[in-house]
């Protein structure tokens, strides 16, 4: 099974990365819709509405608190 891409086209999630370290961002399925998790050292999830990645520092969350 391949991962998800939260109806993000591929090429877009290969160039985008975390605008707090610049890590690669995995996109992971959640009860809202989708978030991309920053793999890199920030540990902050971005959400993904509509479609669409909200890539602002102020909008996303821990990534230990992405489960809760």
């Amino acid at each position: 099974m391949t991962n998800p891409t939260l109806g993000l086209h591929e090429k877009l999630l290969e160039i985008i990365v975390c605008p707090q370290c610049h890590g690669d961002l995995l996109p992971v399925e959640t009860a809202e819709g989708g978030e991309l998790v920053c793999q890199g050292s920030c540990g902050l999830a971005y959400p993904v509405r509509d479609g669409i990645p909200v890539l602002l520092v102020d909008e996303a969350r821990p990534r230990d608190a992405a489960g809760a």
